[in-house]
């Protein structure tokens, strides 16, 4: 079986692109489930699937990521890797289905769980904002949030890789700036209406595809408004995301011995261990 991909919301589980793509496990909440029964799932998954990546957004609350942790600790499993990702909701989907799709491929689960960080800087997640007042992920300028109370004002807003903020229809405001390779774009619909983004955005950033998605619950919270429409534009082609992910030099963790890509393993955190010094000749 293919390492497991879990999520911490059913939303955050976007359609599968082909038949192949496996489904990711939606862990309960604690509100949800008890400790027992939260460990008695976490054992089952790794029984079945070896190892569990988790997805854990930077908005979940502290109760649900004191509970992942707490699990972890008392299994004393160095087979489970909670990755902290704090991209948009609709990113954060994104990024999941692109695991899903690498996990069925010849990747360990060391260099699937370290490529999440590797591949969250390919997706362009931003939203269209009807309101940036109570907007707080990215940076604001005082002029942008005074005219956010004009009526009719909307914000073009990138979360994600850059941030970036721009007021339509504001002279000499400059276009988001867009991937410079093949992506497909996803958009969710919250109380805007607009058609921005699939008129406008998509063909400007050259997109290979559009898709509509249901707004995942946390959107609104983490924009600030309800009255939005979140998008973001991420890689779907897997041979690409393969090609991506296996160009990048693989080592050993020194703490745990999981093959990581990148500066950290995703499994204990470690960073990667200095090259060893030179020896005086």
């Amino acid at each position: 079986m293919p390492t497991a991909i879990a999520v911490t919301s059913a939303d955050l589980v976007l359609p599968a692109p082909d038949r192949h793509t496996p489904p990711a496990v939606t862990l309960r909440s604690p509100e949800a489930v008890d400790l027992e029964g939260s460990l008695a799932e976490t054992a089952a998954l790794l029984e079945r699937h070896g190892y569990l990546v988790v997805v854990v957004p930077g908005s979940l609350p502290a109760a649900f990521v004191r509970r992942l942790h707490t699990v972890r600790a008392i299994l004393e499993s160095d087979r489970i890797a909670l990755l902290d990702i704090d991209l948009p909701p609709l990113g954060i989907a994104l990024l999941v289905r692109q695991l899903r799709q690498l996990s069925i491929c010849d990747f360990s689960p060391g260099v699937l769980a370290s490529a999440a960080r590797l591949l969250a800087h390919y997706v362009y997640a931003g939203a269209l904002l009807g309101s940036v007042a109570r907007l707080d992920r990215v940076p604001v300028s005082l002029k942008s949030h005074a005219k956010s109370w004009m009526p009719g004002s909307q914000f073009a807003v990138l979360a994600n890789p850059q941030p970036r903020l721009v007021r339509l229809g504001a002279q000499g405001a400059e276009p988001l700036p867009g991937p410079e390779f093949g992506t497909q774009l996803t958009f969710a619909r919250g109380q805007l209406t607009s058609e921005w983004v699939a008129a406008e955005l998509a063909p400007a950033w050259q997109v290979q595809g559009v898709l509509e998605s249901p707004l995942p619950a946390d959107s609104a919270g983490w924009w600030g408004t309800p009255r939005l429409v979140e998008f973001a534009a991420a890689i779907p082609d897997i041979s690409v995301l393969y090609q991506l992910v296996a160009s990048v030099r693989r080592a050993d963790c020194h703490w745990c011995g999981l093959e990581l890509i990148g500066d950290r393993c995703g499994f204990c955190q470690a960073p990667l261990a200095p090259p060893p010094l030179a020896s005086a000749s």
